[in-house]
């Protein structure tokens, strides 16, 4: 019968405790699971008790990863488990971690679509852009339109970069087309740039296409 033959703390990261098993084996355990499982050096232990004490190491594990990778930055539940797949997590032992921390309130991703959406439009960029950036950090895209309407509506933003840019400067032909073509660059679409520009009368429009 297997049974553990040393119970230890690492020594780099104060709090992490293994359990080693006859044969070499080290699970990693908390002082939670060592006390619910009444573990000590010389505990035997059945083959049902290795496997069930081995998969709860195994979630904690990746409890614990997710909250470190939490910790690094913010992320969505979508990106949280790609992360945790590279590291070599399970899929039950991902989708147990995810469940657990959004329980807790430290995964969500309607709040999370919204900060994305407020640190993009802080930095002048417009819904495109910010669409791209809710897709690539994989929001659900049933969350970007709630997070897009608590944010300036379009003709403010680009009225704010046209004022950095110009400091009510009259630009030339040339520069019209720069200032237009990054703020299309930017994420806002033809019809707001245009509008804002025409309100400004740098450049009358008449003869231009939309093509």
């Amino acid at each position: 019968m297997p049974k553990v033959t040393r119970l230890f703390e690492s020594k780099h990261v104060k709090g992490r405790w293994y359990a080693e098993i006859d044969g070499g084996e080290a699970l990693r355990v908390d002082l939670a699971l060592i006390a619910d499982w009444s573990l000590y050096t010389g505990r035997e232990l059945t083959a049902a008790e290795l496997e069930e004490l081995t998969a709860a190491s195994s979630r904690m594990n990746a409890r614990a990863r997710a909250l470190q990778l939490l910790g690094v930055r913010p992320m969505s539940r979508g990106e949280l488990a790609d992360r945790l797949r590279e590291k070599g997590e399970s899929e039950e032992d991902v989708a147990e971690a995810l469940d657990y921390l959004e329980s807790l309130g430290y995964l969500d991703d309607g709040q999370y679509a919204a900060m994305v959406a407020r640190h993009y439009s802080k930095k002048g960029y417009g819904p495109g852009r910010i669409r791209q950036e809710l897709y690539k950090r994989r929001v659900p895209k049933e969350l970007w339109q709630e997070a897009l309407s608590e944010l300036p509506v379009d003709s403010a933003a680009i009225d704010a970069i046209i004022d950095r840019r110009l400091h009510g400067a009259k630009p030339d032909k040339k520069e019209l087309k720069r200032l237009t073509d990054m703020l299309l660059r930017r994420g806002f679409s033809w019809g707001d740039v245009r509008k804002a520009l025409e309100g400004y009368e740098f450049y009358d429009f008449s003869e231009e296409t939309d093509e």
